[in-house]
């Protein structure tokens, strides 16, 4: 049931970004009294689900869903019509139109795509405002839960002060801001360090196999989420949700604190020391031959652990005029940091290309659970990663096609049709092999 309401989650925010993509290529074209001979959602190889002629159209849902497109006349595209392209140009065709109205029909979908994801995020902050942990209440400094960010050079107890010389906002956005960047700042007991992150931090990252997970967490009290059946401390009076706040005596504020604690009294009884409610019980316990409780732990939501006075969170609403700036910088900071990414990708030496998704990856960032929220966070996401990928100056992108259309501006002189037609199959072969590795990096990490 999980996945049926996560694929249709993914299903419905990739028709919405398509059909709004492409009609940001139909109206403008509509507008300048140029044919569209169809209008597709997914591709249509053979047959289509659905398909009407209203008009000069035909509008129809394909079979294929790796996307979506708008035949113009008179235009080189995906459908590689050489017939029509072989014949007289004709004045409702795309090729007969002035070079500066066939630039703004090529940016249309790209424009839409940054205008829609805008537009979303600043109903989000509209709405729902923003509440996170700001990275500054992490004022007893990160919990390093495995060697990845031991390998980093970070230790439990660092303050994150900086990544790429810019002071870290949000807690929550600490790990892809080490993903993005290159150097960063802690501070350790009052020193102030300056260190590298290492050019294949992205290639270690994806090859923890087992250790998959967070690298770091804000660190968390030592509460208690159940006593292990095969615990020595089965049937003591340890309870769940008890947060142990003391071990045989020696006071302990993080479950981080508790190991080395544990450690010195392996086969021992000693008293722990736990808050329940508003009560401070002294329990008798038994520490195992490895240094433990025998129990699981549980990790409190930031909004318990702010009503425990562990940390302050930000609860910040916006009035619409305060949502607009806040949108827009949100959708800059998203746009930045997917043009950061995608940097590191095309560098083979940081191994970013092994973090390379396809359907699989995108579907699976959706919740299990429908929320309006995260649904609409996400939708806007990749509205502007779309509208990105399409500027990117490739044959049959859109930007491959401004930037034939901006040569013949500044040039005078349009690139022939033959040349168009191989640079589309160029492009082409690029975002088909493009798609396979995406893809294949999904069924790999599927199957490992």
């Amino acid at each position: 049931m999980e996945i049926l309401i996560k694929a249709s989650q993914f299903i419905l925010s990739l028709s919405l970004l398509i059909v709004l993509h492409e009609l940001g290529h139909f109206i403008p074209a509509k507008l300048f009294k140029i044919k569209v001979e169809k209008f597709y959602l997914f591709f249509d190889y053979k047959f289509s689900i659905f398909k009407k002629k209203i008009g000069d159209t035909v509008y129809g849902i394909g079979w294929i869903p790796l996307g979506g497109y708008v035949k113009i006349s008179g235009m080189i595209d995906e459908s590689m019509d050489t017939e029509q392209m072989a014949l007289p140009p004709q004045p409702w065709e795309f090729r007969s139109k002035p070079a500066w109205q066939r630039l703004i029909i090529m940016l249309g979908g790209v424009f839409v795509n940054f205008v829609l994801g805008i537009f979303i995020y600043v109903m989000l902050m509209w709405v729902y405002g923003e509440r996170y942990l700001p990275n500054e209440n992490v004022k007893d400094g990160i919990w390093v839960t495995n060697k990845l960010a031991e390998n980093l050079g970070l230790q439990t107890g660092d303050k994150v002060l900086t990544v790429d010389g810019e002071k870290v906002k949000k807690f929550g956005s600490l790990s892809l801001e080490f993903i993005n960047g290159n150097r960063y700042q802690i501070e350790r007991d009052g020193q102030v360090i300056d260190k590298e992150i290492p050019e294949d931090f992205i290639s270690q990252l994806m090859d923890r196999g087992k250790e998959a997970g967070a690298f770091l967490a804000p660190r968390y009290p030592f509460v208690i989420a159940a006593v292990s059946e095969d615990s020595p401390n089965k049937g003591s009076d340890l309870q769940t949700k008890d947060i142990v706040v003391a071990i045989n005596g020696n006071a302990i504020k993080y479950f981080d604190e508790a190991k080395a604690q544990l450690n010195i009294f392996k086969n021992q009884e000693i008293q722990v020391t736990v808050k329940r409610g508003d009560k401070i019980k002294e329990i008798l316990v038994k520490i195992t031959d490895d240094g433990k409780l025998g129990v699981a732990t549980l990790q409190l939501p930031f909004s318990d652990l702010e009503k425990l006075g562990y940390y302050k969170l930000a609860d910040n609403e916006y009035s619409f005029a305060e949502a607009v700036p806040a949108g827009l910088n949100k959708s800059w900071k998203t746009l930045t940091d997917y043009a950061k990414q995608l940097k590191k990708i095309f560098n083979p030496s940081t191994g970013a290309y092994k973090g390379l998704g396809g359907f699989i990856s995108i579907g699976s960032v959706f919740p299990e659970e429908w929320s309006a929220e995260s649904f609409w966070n996400i939708t806007a996401f990749l509205s502007i990663v779309l509208g990105f990928m399409n500027l990117l100056p490739i044959p049959a992108l859109d930007g491959g096609h401004v930037v034939f259309t901006l040569w013949e501006m500044i040039t005078g002189r349009k690139p022939g049709d033959k040349f168009l037609e191989y640079a589309q199959v160029v492009g082409f072969v690029l975002l088909i092999t493009l798609l396979l590795f995406a893809n294949g990096n999904d069924i790999f990490r599927l199957f490992n």
